[in-house]
């Protein structure tokens, strides 16, 4: 599977970032912790600092992570199934697997199922995407993970960094 990858911090300047390569992160808190690395680089403690991921046109994945050490890493997915089909989105949700009838129910159809997406919808709100715009955009017919991560970027002022790592 081939993935994009991104860690994004806020400083004084303005947001930074850096490609991540998740073959060499092994959990959640590792991943946490690459994010928590990046603000101090910078000198903005606190942060925040996101993860944005997509992978294989399929879903998107946001990690973000506040404050210190102690802080819980949020993490959103844009569609459970995900989890099942990719060891990176199992690593991000840890707290378990979507239910496996619902899927083969969905495959019988023939159908692709509408993507059920887990995790902390509100983790944006204060960077400009509310949970209903972050649901609103993963639920669009027609629209890549690419296009959900550049509407994030765009409200939260950070597209430029974005597209010069996907450009890098």
């Amino acid at each position: 599977m081939t993935y994009f990858a991104a860690a994004l911090a806020k400083t004084h300047a303005g947001w930074t970032g850096r490609e991540l390569d998740l073959r060499e992160v092994t959990d959640l808190e590792s991943l946490a912790e690459e994010l928590r690395d990046l603000v101090e680089e910078n000198g903005q403690a606190g942060g925040p600092a996101l993860m944005l991921l997509e992978e294989d046109d399929e879903y998107v994945g946001v990690v973000r992570v506040d404050g210190g050490a102690l802080d819980e890493p949020r993490v959103f997915l844009s569609d459970c199934r995900a989890v099942q089909a990719s060891d990176v989105a199992a690593m991000l949700w840890e707290e378990g697997e979507p239910d496996d009838d619902e899927a083969e129910d969905d495959e019988d159809e023939g159908t692709r199922p509408v993507a059920e997406p887990v995790g902390d919808p509100a983790l944006l709100a204060d960077l400009g995407t509310s949970s209903h715009v972050l649901l609103e955009l993963c639920a669009e017919e027609g629209l890549l993970p690419a296009d959900v991560l550049t509407g994030i970027a765009e409200r939260a002022g950070f597209l430029e960094v974005l597209d010069s790592l996907r450009d890098g």
